[in-house]
């Protein structure tokens, strides 16, 4: 299924890289890997200014003093997270964030290493060459959001329609960029991108296809987990992590993700150290959205 561009897609130098309305085929995405000529220096990610003692500094703050309790786990996040490299332009926008959109920064640091930690916990009979499969999860689901307005990414009350249309190209603006930066389409990095926001049942988008790829679906859930958990601009607090949890134990009930990845997750939110297979997911919801939530909501229109 092809994908359009609704908005132009812009590098950090607003320099177009594709214009509105293309349609993303697979010749027109081939096209535009070959035309990149830019050599890029490709340097480890841990190595890079701030990043490890940001991600460390992730790995202390609730819920993910948990998640990562004991040096066992911390240990194996950064065993990946040592062998990732990534081309300069990616550590540019990563600045970029940093400085000027720090929420989704620290996202996208933890995602990468959380997804990293469950990637090495599921069962290899689901997934094949899982070692060169973590290499590629690097901190660049969202890096799309380089082209969606500050004001949008940082606005505290609920988004217009239209803000929201914005907001949700980052996906596809995510794809592309990523691909001209890698000058491939067909790698983990840029289908991780764009598509995970997609559902296994294909209520999600950009596309509305049924999320097939199982380690897309890992960043899906820890992207949903951390969205839930974390302090955003939309509203005065976080979910609980009971509340975070039994949402995404009634999307799995409900078809939307998959079960076998939140069951990890759950697993290592008990205090008490088990094996995941041996964690029992339960179905009561005890859990309450905190107040003034606006997070899904859009902004009322106005009869003026």
């Amino acid at each position: 299924m092809h994908q359009k561009t609704l908005y132009p897609i812009h590098d950090l130098n607003n320099r177009l890289i594709v214009p509105a309305g293309t349609e993303l085929t697979k010749k027109f995405m081939d096209k535009l890997c070959a035309k990149n000529h830019e050599q890029y220096e490709v340097s480890p990610l841990m190595e890079h200014g701030s990043i490890r003692k940001d991600m460390l500094g992730q790995f202390a703050i609730a819920p993910y003093d948990m998640i990562f309790a004991g040096d066992d786990r911390i240990s194996s996040a950064l065993e990946v997270m040592e062998q990732i490299r990534l081309p300069g332009p990616l550590f540019e926008c990563l600045d970029f964030f940093r400085e000027n959109d720090f929420h989704t920064y620290r996202h996208m640091l933890i995602i990468s290493a959380l997804s990293a930690l469950i990637l090495q916990n599921f069962p290899s009979k689901y997934i094949a060459k899982k070692e060169d499969i973590l290499l590629q999860i690097g901190p660049t689901h969202d890096i799309g959001k380089i082209t969606t307005p500050r004001d949008i990414l940082l606005k505290k009350t609920p988004l217009t329609q239209s803000e929201l249309d914005m907001l949700k190209h980052h996906a596809v603006a995510g794809y592309v960029l990523l691909s001209y930066y890698y000058k491939k389409h067909t790698i983990l990095a840029p289908m991780i991108a764009r598509d995970h926001h997609e559902r296994r049942d294909g209520s999600g988008y950009p596309r509305r296809v049924k999320q097939q790829n199982l380690v897309t679906e890992i960043t899906t859930i820890c992207d949903i987990y951390d969205a839930l958990v974390a302090k955003r601009p939309y509203r005065p607090i976080s979910y609980d992590n009971r509340t975070a949890l039994e949402e995404l134990t009634w999307m799995a009930q409900r078809g939307e993700i998959g079960m076998e990845c939140v069951r990890i997750l759950i697993s290592f939110n008990r205090r008490k150290r088990m094996r995941p297979e041996e964690c029992i997911v339960s179905l009561e919801r005890r859990g309450t959205p905190p107040e003034k939530n606006v997070y899904g909501k859009l902004a009322q229109k106005s009869n003026a």
